[in-house]
């Protein structure tokens, strides 16, 4: 039987090959037996609610399903959500009341058919079995390989006849928004926004939190669609040319969206240009510390702009870096003060709330930066960048190997290390994930195998395009 294999941020599979009601089950048995031993209610000795939730692609209403009969079987408490739900939602959900967790169904974003994921929250409770005491905000984490693969090869079939009751966590989700955003604000800016659904889980939230602002709004692609009008639900901008053109015919100042599930988000300014993840992380990140006065660590994965470090120097702020996968940056949210984290796929969440990236939340920080501000966001950027005293320039290429081929490429790498990079000895190695190679502390490559494709990336930073190509091209002539 095949092994089913967690990677960065849950378990994911391609439908009808991997990803089947058969391993859904697996899993979803294997999870259940772990909410049994963990999470039980010691003064009635029952086992808390474990949620479950889908997004907005194919079948990932019947998945939920299947794996909440299952869990039933199992003699647990289940909730299966009303309707299609953020992954932000459901995550901040679980320590709102009492539960035993939460399952996602949502997908990479590559496909809206094939690839399909397993997001599992399992979350401590001040209820489980040893008593220990936990902060409501901070407790919540992706269940990992490790703790469940002894169980995973277990097999249970549910009967089909069972059903769930629904819950709806739209209000409380809604209610912990308004804490961290100042709504007020918002609606004496005199804001013209533009939101872009995609078709996902976010239509229903985001609109529903610009208008509880009072802001003057336009939205696109707010039914649901599994194929997603032919295009993709990911927050790039070839994705985004609707909304683009929709920010500068109606005179937008901001135009949003959010990727499937809305733990990810997008930006185009009031000329309909797009802005990167790691340029917002930058501007978020003096957003919360210039206008909220707020402090703590910044968070960043190694893949992430190294402007976000000239950030936190500036303003006296730890700077940490993780290996990919927002479930590193999350650790270090429950257990280190944390100002932000993110990442430069859009990944982002803050101080005060979830350890977990929340779309939603992050396009409200910065319709509410426009707001104080009182500029428009490209002179905001021009701003930070004149502060900081820097301009950085990122190249990225995957390499499209297989499996084999990679093993070979990274046996090389490892038996004959580079040396130098850009004609001179390289200013350090970091094996945290993958191989960064430093030319200095700005200047950087990055070469990691894909946790979720079948690809090597080679990504890199510089403080000159010339110079950031040149390393590129100098990795290629060397090793390739």
């Amino acid at each position: 039987m095949e092994a089913i294999r967690f990677g960065t941020d849950g378990w994911r599979a391609i439908i009808a090959e991997d990803f089947t009601f058969t391993n859904v089950e697996r899993v979803a048995f294997a999870i259940g037996l772990y909410i049994k031993e963990t999470y039980v209610n010691v003064s009635g000795g029952e086992t808390l609610p474990v949620l479950l939730g889908y997004d907005t692609r194919f079948l990932a209403d019947q998945f939920a399903l299947r794996a909440a009969r299952l869990l039933i079987a199992m003699c647990l408490t289940v909730r299966l959500a009303s309707r299609d739900i953020p992954t932000p939602c459901i995550t901040c959900a679980t320590p709102h009341d009492p539960t035993g967790g939460a399952l996602q169904f949502t997908a990479r974003s590559q496909s809206p058919i094939l690839r399909r994921q397993i997001h599992s929250a399992l979350r401590r409770t001040r209820h489980q079995r040893h008593h220990r005491q936990d902060n409501r905000e901070s407790k919540h984490a992706p269940a990992s390989g490790p703790e469940l693969a002894p169980l995973v090869m277990q097999i249970r079939t549910a009967p089909q006849s069972s059903s769930a009751p629904t819950f709806d966590a739209s209000e409380p989700y809604m209610v912990a928004l308004s804490r961290l955003v100042d709504l007020e604000r918002l609606k004496k800016s005199g804001l013209k926004v533009a939101f872009d659904a995609l078709y996902s889980t976010s239509r229903g939230y985001m609109d529903a939190m610009l208008e509880r602002a009072g802001l003057q709004y336009q939205g696109l692609h707010m039914q649901r669609d599994p194929l997603f009008g032919g295009g993709m639900p990911e927050p790039k901008p070839e994705y985004l040319k609707d909304l683009s053109a929709l920010v500068q015919s109606e005179k937008f100042n901001l135009g949003i969206a959010t990727d499937g599930d809305a733990d990810r988000f997008a930006v185009v300014d009031d000329r309909g240009v797009f802005f990167t993840p790691n340029q917002l992380l930058c501007l978020l990140t003096r957003h919360l510390y210039k206008n909220h006065g707020m402090t703590g660590a910044v968070v960043r994965n190694l893949t992430t702009t190294h402007m976000l470090d000239h950030v936190a120097a500036k303003y006296g702020l730890e700077l940490i870096e993780t290996p990919v996968g927002f479930k590193y940056i999350g650790e270090k949210m429950r257990s280190v003060d944390v100002l932000i984290g993110g990442e430069e796929s859009g990944g982002v969440s803050i101080k005060g709330h979830i350890p977990e990236k929340d779309g939603i939340l992050a396009n409200l920080l910065v319709i509410e930066m426009l707001a104080m501000e009182g500029k428009p966001l490209c002179e905001i950027w021009a701003d930070l960048e004149a502060e900081v005293g820097v301009k950085f320039y990122q190249r990225r290429g995957d390499l499209h190997l297989t499996k084999q081929t990679q093993k070979i490429l990274l046996e090389h790498l490892a038996r004959h290390p580079f040396e130098s990079l850009g004609g001179r000895p390289l200013a350090r190695v970091s094996k945290l994930d993958g191989l960064k190679l430093y030319y200095d502390e700005d200047n950087w490559l990055l070469i990691r195998p894909s946790g979720t494709e079948p690809v090597i990336r080679v990504s890199g930073e510089g403080t000159s395009e010339p110079l950031i190509d040149s390393l590129m091209l100098d990795f290629k002539r060397q090793k390739l």
